[in-house]
């Protein structure tokens, strides 16, 4: 029977590249991998993927990545802000 882990913690790049390179030195075994450091099995899968397609870099969460503040030029920061303004307030009739 298997047996999911759904222990949702935050996992760092420093964790992620220690566990992919574990796993090579193992030969590959995910499923001990995915056992010993509590994550799932695909999880460790596409992590040696992505290491092996590009480098340690493309195991770096980029979910929500937004433009800093400082990179908008200022036409597009009060594009921005007007947005958000739109999106606060409720649509009246």
């Amino acid at each position: 029977m298997y047996q999911f882990i759904t222990n949702k913690r935050k996992i760092t790049l420093q964790e992620r590249i220690e566990i992919v390179s574990y796993c090579l030195k193992q030969q590959r075994n995910y499923q001990l991998i995915a056992k010993a450091y509590q994550v799932s099995y695909q999880q460790v899968c596409q992590w040696v993927k992505k290491l092996e397609a590009n480098s340690e870099e493309a195991l770096r969460d980029k979910r929500g990545g937004t433009k800093a503040e400082i990179e908008l030029t200022p036409d597009k920061k009060i594009e921005v802000r007007n947005e958000m303004i739109k999106r606060l307030k409720p649509n009246r009739i």
